[in-house]
């Protein structure tokens, strides 16, 4: 309880002291929202395909685990056989972690719709058969 109480005056006081001494101006600038030199422009509100929000999750998620692969590796010669098979657990977790993502098609970008499509269009041993729009003839003019 003092420590609760010691914590709530400090915070209190930083708080009074902060609206005492802060400047009370406001003008038409004030208010305009800046960043880094740019004005903005348009609505901040649009909506971002979930295809981006998969790839960066997967990104911080494998980008967090080069962390820990980035340690062991400094300790490599002291953590011996059992580092070894402790790190090998780990990126066997991670590979099969991938392959799961990959199967359930989390790394697939493509829609129902052009999937569909696809399997249309998909020939005998995965080869997709669709003619080229304008095929090449070497010395001919267009």
């Amino acid at each position: 309880m003092i420590y609760f109480g010691l914590v709530m005056l400090v915070v209190i006081t930083m708080l009074t002291i902060s609206f005492l001494l802060g400047q009370r101006k406001s003008g038409s600038a004030k208010d305009y929202p800046y960043e880094s030199g740019i004005v903005s422009v348009g609505s901040a509100n649009f909506r971002i395909s979930v295809h981006f929000y998969i790839t960066a999750i997967l990104f911080i998620i494998f980008d967090l685990e080069v962390v820990f692969l980035f340690a062991w590796a400094v300790a490599v010669r002291e953590n011996g056989w059992a580092g070894f098979i402790e790190i090998s657990i780990f990126i066997l977790i991670l590979t099969a972690a991938l392959v799961y993502l990959w199967r359930v098609g989390a790394l697939d970008w493509r829609t129902q719709t052009q999937r569909r499509q696809l399997r249309t269009v998909r020939g005998s041993g995965g080869v997709t058969n669709i003619p080229a729009p304008d095929t090449f003839v070497p010395g001919e003019r267009s």
